[in-house]
This record gives structure tokens, sequence and C-alpha cells, in this order.
């Protein structure tokens, strides 16, 4: 459809409609049937789009013996293969290394963590960072990214400077899958199924089901056939109560040791920063100097990789977001990168594996900064 203002985008979330981007004068959105007939309903023009990268897999397909991506797309990692990713930088770097679990999924798979720094068996006093990946399942690029965060701030310690500095003087955690089942459940077939939601009884949209603001706006869906679908209540899926105490667990002594995160999405190649529930620069929790903190290493970070800085709410309001529950309850100064490509339609979901090194490189000077940013 023709492009839309923020106002509009909203109006669209409302009828359960998933805007996946915003650019080059059209707005993209995700809709079933009924969804698609309310927007035209309210004056919208609609222009079918054809999925030109690879067609999604028969929602009655069966699943593969081993669930693994189609095989041009090989070079991205399941479920499996990154937990043994992450197993090997735990025995390959045991000095700088600590591998734990965030918690559990609700079909029982573990949500792997790792902690990097020059101790990582030691809880110091150095400030910490959390990146975390993959909420929505479809957004494989993501857990490359988080692979390529673990493997930059081991495989380089020692010989690149910057890469040093960081490890000895912060406290790195990375969790690569945040989604576990709806990852595996995407390439169950060897093809795409296109899903982004969690697996529970109820599959929720993760990044809707945070505790702040939770359905206040018209920011998500009450609709269980929704993908922007919010839960039960708050923090009724496993895997975000299980990253929620993970996050409440590192208040040592009264004192949140994690000073800024970033949650990596895909895609519209965006820079984004709280709050989405509502498109107030200084809403209740944030006041303005706060916000122009936000704004300011919002915009030193996308000057680097090229995306567009802005406030969350820009795109269009969502409620029961990560980056807001951080910051309204932890003051962590918290960000969503919305990765490659920068518009498309469902296949924007699934570049090809071609670009995973150049895409996840493409960050460093970005979390580079975000790091530095943590000890200010």
């Amino acid at each position: 459809m023709p492009n839309t203002d923020t106002a509009q985008r909203t109006e669209l979330a409302r009828t359960g409609a998933l805007v996946l981007s915003a650019q080059g004068g059209t707005t993209t959105v995700e809709a079933t049937t009924e969804q698609a007939e309310r927007l035209r309903e309210a004056g919208y023009t609609l222009h079918k789009q054809s999925n030109v990268r690879t067609e999604l897999a028969r929602p009655e397909a069966e699943p593969a013996a081993v669930p693994s991506f189609p095989p041009e797309d090989s070079g991205y990692h399941t479920y499996r293969e990154m937990v043994s990713e992450v197993d090997k930088a735990a025995t390959d770097h045991t000095d700088v290394v600590a591998r734990s679990s965030a918690g559990t999924s609700a079909e029982g798979r573990d949500i792997p963590a790792v902690k990097i720094s020059d101790n990582a068996a030691k809880d110091e006093t150095e400030p910490e960072v959390l990146f975390t990946c993959n909420q929505h399942a479809r957004e494989h690029l993501t857990a490359e990214m988080c692979l390529h965060v673990v493997q930059r701030f081991t495989d380089d310690y020692g010989s690149d400077p910057t890469v040093t500095d960081m490890v000895d003087n912060r406290e790195i955690w990375v969790v690569p899958m945040a989604n576990p089942d709806g990852i595996v459940h995407d390439v169950a077939t060897g093809q795409y199924r296109g899903w982004r939601r969690n697996r529970g009884q109820q599959p929720t949209d993760l990044n809707r089901n945070w505790g702040h603001q939770w359905g206040c706006c018209d920011g998500s869906s009450g609709d269980p056939t929704s993908p922007t679908y919010r839960g039960s209540a708050p923090f009724s899926a496993p895997e975000t109560s299980a990253i929620r105490d993970f996050t409440n667990s590192r208040v040592i002594d009264g004192a949140q040791q994690i000073t800024a995160h970033i949650d990596f999405h895909t895609f519209s190649e965006l820079v984004l920063w709280p709050y989405g529930y509502t498109t107030s620069d200084s809403a209740p929790g944030m006041t303005r100097q706060e916000y122009e903190r936000f704004a300011r290493v919002g915009k030193e970070m996308a000057a680097t990789n090229g995306y567009t800085p802005q406030q969350s709410s820009d795109l269009y309001v969502t409620d029961g977001s990560v980056n807001d529950w951080m910051w309204a309850e932890h003051d962590v100064l918290s960000f969503t990168f919305e990765m490659y490509p920068g518009s498309g339609g469902i296949q924007g979901f699934y570049p090809p594996d071609e670009v995973i090194e150049r895409e996840t490189a493409r960050n460093d000077a970005a979390v580079d900064i975000l790091l530095r940013e943590a000890g200010a």
C-alpha cells in the first residue's frame, strides 16, 4: 500500500495486521484475508506481494527428520547447531567464557546464555551489557548476529585492542535464541513457515508480552490468531519470564548490573529506542535529558551501520516490548536493531546465507559504541 504516517501505521496494527516495513514510499503489511478486508473497508489500497525468494511451507507439510534450513541457506545455524557453537566457545575459551542458561522454553528447550569477560567465572564490579536475539522465530539473521558477537569477543581477544579492552572491562551477556521452539518450528519441514511467535498453548508474540504498559495502547493484539498476540497476561510466555528473571538476577546489592542492551530483529535497517507505547518523547519514567541520551547514542550507532535512528513509536505504537520494560524497570539503555534488508515482504525475513558475514560485521562498530556507553 502507499506510504503511511505513524498514526496510520498504528491504525493498521489495530486491525491485527503486522506492519513489516514503511520505506521507499510503500508500507508493507502481513495480513490474513479477514484483516486485509478490514483494511480495504478502512479505505486502504492493497497490492498483493508475491514471495520472490521462497514459497512458505504448506501448513500441512510434514516435519523433516532433523529440522534444518533449506539447502541453499545451510549457512544459518539451527537450534542444535547454535547450542554446539555456544558449548564450543565455552570449551575453547575457558578463561573468558562462562556458559549458563537463561531458562527454559514452552516445549522444554534450554535458552543458552553466554557470559564473556576476562574473569568470566567471577562476578566482578564491571558494567554489564546484554545482547538478545531471535525473539521472533523467523528472524534467523539475528541469531547469527549474536553468534558473531560471541565469536568476535572470544576469537579476537588478545589480538584486537578494542575487543581486548571491552572483554577486560565489561561483562558481556549474549542470548542467541530467545525463542527456540518457534525457531525449530519455522524450519521443521526444511522450508520456511513464516512463523513469528512462540509455541505455547496460545502462541504469543514475545515482544508484546513484556510487563511495562502491556496491552495498554492498541500496540498489540488480544486476538490469539494475530501475529502480534500479546498473551493472556504479562510474562505469560515462559521465554519472556525467563529473560525477565535472568535480568532481575543481575540486581546485586540493590543495583542493576546490566546498563545497556540491544535486542536484534529483522528487518528494515533501523535503530530504535523507547518508548514504543507512546509517541511522547518524555513520557513518565523518562526525562528529556534521558531521551536525548537515547537519541544521541542511537544516532551514533546508526552513523556506523547506515540504519535509520528513531524512537520506536515513530514506526508505529507497540506495547509490551522488551525495550520499554528494560528501561522502565531497570533504567537499562535498551535499543532494538532491525537488521537487513531495508524493506521487503515476507521474504525480507529470509535473506540468503551469503549475507550473514557482511550484515553481522556491519554492526561491529555500533556494538562497540554501546559497550563504551555502558560505562559512562
